[in-house]
Formats: C-alpha cells, sequence, structure tokens
C-alpha cells in the first residue's frame, strides 16, 4: 500500500529505499506514494545463489562454534554470531526492524550475516560477489552504497540493544578470469574488506525521508547526492518525445 499523509500505522521502509532517497528524492517520492517504481534490471540469480551458499558455509561454523577459514587468514579473533533471530534478520522482507517513533516509520533492512568479537560487540558482515579481472575494492564512487548499507544494519541493530562493533566487513568474491578453461565450473578468489562505518547520518536522513513523504513530489534534480538522477532525465526525455509525437499525429489528422 503507499504511504498516506497523517496515517497512524508504521508505514515500512528497507534499507534500500532510504538508498532510493539518498539517490532521488523525488523517485523515492514517486515510490512511496504512487508505487511508480523505478525500472527494474535483470536479477542477479549467481550473485544470490552465492549468498545462499555463503551463508550455509558460515552456518556450519557457527553450529560448531569456531572461526572459519578467512577469519583465521586475515588473523581476526571472531566467530559467526548466535543469536535466535538470526534468521529473521536474514530474511528479505522481515529483517532487522525498528518503528522509529518520532516518525513512525518501521525501518529494516536484511542482514548477510553477523561476527561477534572477544567483547561481545557484534560486527556486520556483507557479501558481495562479482567477475573482473582486476582485484576487488570499495574505493569506487558508486561503491559508497555499500557503505551505507553496512551503515543502516549498524544503526539498527543499535537500536535493538545489541552492541556493535564500528569495523564491519565486505566477504568480497571474484570470478576468476585466468584459468585455462570453464569446464563446467567458475572458480572465485575471495577477499576480506573490513570497513569502519559511521551511522550518525542514518537517523536525520529518516526525518528527512518523513518530511519528504508527507509534501508534495520534489522537483527533478533533487538528489542528495548531487547531479541529476538519470531515471528521472530519462523520464523527461520520454515525454518530449510522447508529447512530439501526439502533437505530429494532430496536426496531420487536422491537415487530411
Amino acid at each position: 500500500m503507499p504511504y498516506r499523509p497523517g496515517q497512524k500505522t508504521p508505514f515500512k521502509v528497507s534499507r534500500s529505499k532510504i538508498e532510493l532517497f539518498m539517490q532521488c528524492k523525488r523517485c523515492f517520492w514517486l515510490d512511496v506514494r504512487l508505487k511508480i517504481k523505478r525500472p527494474e534490471g535483470p536479477p542477479f540469480n549467481i550473485n544470490k545463489a552465492i549468498d545462499e551458499l555463503f551463508k550455509k558455509e558460515f552456518d556450519t561454523y557457527r553450529a560448531k562454534g569456531e572461526p572459519h577459514p578467512i577469519m583465521l587468514e586475515y588473523n581476526l579473533d571472531t566467530v559467526p554470531y548466535i543469536h535466535e533471530k538470526l534468521d529473521d534478520w536474514r530474511e528479505t522482507f522481515v529483517g532487522v526492524q525498528y518503528v522509529h517513533k518520532p516518525t513512525n516509520l518501521l525501518v529494516f533492512g536484511a542482514v548477510d550475516d553477523l561476527w561477534v568479537d572477544p567483547a561481545g560487540n557484534v560486527i556486520v558482515v556483507d557479501y558481495k560477489a562479482t567477475a573482473k579481472d582486476k582485484e576487488v575494492n570499495i574505493d569506487s564512487g558508486w561503491q559508497i552504497s555499500y557503505k551505507r548499507q553496512l551503515e543502516v544494519y549498524q544503526w539498527l541493530l543499535r537500536q535493538n540493544g545489541l552492541p556493535v562493533n564500528d569495523t564491519g566487513y565486505f566477504v568480497y568474491t571474484n570470478g576468476r578470469f585466468d584459468l585455462d578453461g570453464f569446464f563446467n565450473k567458475v572458480e572465485f578468489k575471495t577477499k576480506l574488506i573490513p570497513y569502519t562505518g559511521n551511522d550518525s547520518w542514518v537517523e536525520p536522513t529518516i526525518v528527512q525521508m518523513k518530511q519528504c513523504m508527507d509534501g508534495d513530489m520534489p522537483p527533478m534534480g533533487s538528489s542528495i547526492m548531487g547531479g541529476e538522477c538519470e531515471f528521472c532525465a530519462y523520464a523527461r526525455e520520454r515525454s518530449k518525445l510522447t508529447l512530439a509525437a501526439l502533437q505530429a499525429k494532430t496536426a496531420k489528422a487536422r491537415a487530411v
């Protein structure tokens, strides 16, 4: 159901909706108020499969209470975290939830994994998969969304009363191009990338989101990130072409 200004029931806002707001207020408003969504790309089914296999792999060590080999490889004194709600927190449309009372928004996000350090601090872990012929990192400008994703999870867990380590990790696996053939399998090389998060931006952003939701449709070019939204630009140019086609059709009809 779309959001109705003044509604009494909490409105669910996913982690991805927060990212959408950061990218374009107009696209966000159209989504939550009118359910007009951005066009979606093809599903990343291979990435989804890798996520599920990673979960099974880490769960094996979770059940034994032992560190995963990649933790030992990177000299981390951690083990996979055990919690009765972990399955819910990983569920796509459930996730870690928190009702932000000042805005009455139910914010949620599904984590990939959680680890824990000797002090009992929970560590947010996100799985990433790609295939490229160079070393993976999180240094590209567009990968700010990865960092914000992890910070939203940190914020949600803190709102649920958990002590959270500022440093989280990306388990980033990369399909190899340097082998002699396919032979009915793709081999991957996995890298652990630390990231020290800062979730101080999350709550002020939620307040801004609520203000946006209660207001009129924002103008084009209202991205927090700056610059013009490519989806809005496409919609504008498409509208121009549609209008031009209708005008030409009308002119032709009048000339007959």
